[in-house]
């Protein structure tokens, strides 16, 4: 097994729904010694999971790999305060356990979603015993903090890019799930290594035998997180005169998140019918969603981040040759519109979100059809599992 024993580091680990989670279980198939040092699992609730204690450490299982778990404080979902010192929280403890248990491994491989703090604890594993370090980077530092409404200040912005610079100078290999993350992150980035595209995969691949019967006659779905940076109230006011216009469409909500509650009374308040709040549902019920729907949603805030992001619900999307509706700028519309593979409208305007609302509803059944088809060619073409994985282990065990 020399060489193959492999830590890697995450805020979000099994039972969280995430890719990381399927990758994880190839390398352990493969016959490398996977571990993962991750928080206690508490993602999209702010709480800790039924079945699980918040304990400084903890050590659980998933399948034959070990995770160590370290504290997480709740309700990070609904203060920028408790956010901020959770991921302090995380960097503190997952650095001790850390330092006690990175001298036996190979390779560290940093998953960051979210902050880049994630990676600072592999950061100090390759420092101190001299362990070579993959980053896989989902989200984008220091563009990501702005888009979520910090105030950019000379003494922040010094400070994130200090933190970006040290962070990537410091990995001997870096990939992002996104294209334009690349240009983004070479100007930190000084010792000239590559940074290496990986997009994601679907990580829900199985077919439904069973489609979810949906309250309307026409079903547009949008599964996934529900927070203030998916745009939903511009969505449903863009839906609003469908639901008048056409009284057997609906929208149908799958997911949870901090902006759930405050949605809900939004619609109330603004009178707004046909909105079907389903809530979380496993993942193995998603394909029955995804099939009984006839448009698959997808929307974003209008922000200079999220135009080079390809949110991973978009992966899934193709999987079920389906019509997406993007409600988003950039590199995910580029990408539609290059294929056929559905609609989009811009974030900020309600009434284009309304046209673009109709144009589905008053396409044939062979236009839909022909949409879903392509949509199977952009999977095949791009976000291959398979592809994918080979590149990120060979990246991560050379």
């Amino acid at each position: 097994m020399s060489g193959k024993k492999l830590l890697i580091i995450g805020e979000a680990f099994f039972p969280e729904d995430f890719i990381i989670n399927d990758l994880a279980k190839e390398w352990s198939d493969r016959g490398y010694h996977v571990e993962v040092l991750t928080r206690n699992p508490s993602y999209p609730f702010g709480k800790v999971f039924s079945g699980f204690k918040n304990k400084l450490y903890q050590k659980t299982y998933f399948d034959s790999i070990a995770i160590h778990r370290v504290l997480v404080i709740p309700g990070y979902q609904k203060s920028k305060i408790i956010k901020i010192l959770n991921y302090l929280c995380f960097v503190f403890f997952a650095s001790l356990i850390g330092l006690f248990i990175g001298k036996r491994f190979d390779k560290v491989f940093v998953y960051q979603t979210g902050p880049l703090t994630v990676a600072l604890p592999g950061t100090l594993i390759k420092l101190v015993y001299k362990k070579p370090l993959t980053i896989w980077t989902q989200d984008l530092w220091p563009d990501t903090v702005y888009a979520y409404g910090i105030k950019r200040t000379k003494l922040l912005e010094k400070s994130l890019n200090g933190l970006v610079s040290f962070v990537y100078n410091n990995a001997d290999k870096i990939a992002v799930s996104c294209t334009g993350f690349s240009y983004k992150l070479s100007k930190y980035v000084k010792n000239g290594q590559s940074i290496v595209w990986v997009p994601n995969w679907p990580i829900i691949n199985s077919n439904s035998t069973n489609p979810r019967v949906l309250p309307g006659e026409f079903n547009f779905t949008f599964a996934g997180n529900i927070g203030k940076v998916q745009n939903l109230d511009n969505v449903l006011l863009g839906f609003k005169p469908i639901a008048e216009q056409f009284p057997k469409a609906w929208l149908n909500l799958v997911g949870d998140g901090s902006a759930l509650e405050e949605l809900k009374l939004f619609a109330q308040k603004n009178k707004i019918k046909n909105i079907n709040f389903v809530g979380r549902k496993p993942l193995e019920e998603m394909p029955d969603f995804f099939e009984g729907s006839d448009v698959l949603l997808i929307s974003l805030v209008d922000s200079p981040i999220y135009e080079i992001m390809i949110p991973s619900k978009f992966q899934t999307y193709l999987n079920y040759e389906k019509p997406i509706f993007a409600v988003m700028k950039g590199e995910v519309p580029q990408m539609m519109n290059e294929f056929g593979i559905g609609i989009s409208s811009d974030p900020n305007e309600v009434e284009q979100i309304t046209a673009g609302f109709g144009r589905f509803i008053n396409l044939s059944d062979q236009e839909r059809l022909q949409m879903g088809k392509a949509s199977k060619l952009l999977l095949e073409s791009t976000f291959i599992r398979e592809k994918n994985i080979l590149q990120l282990t060979e990246m991560t065990f050379a």
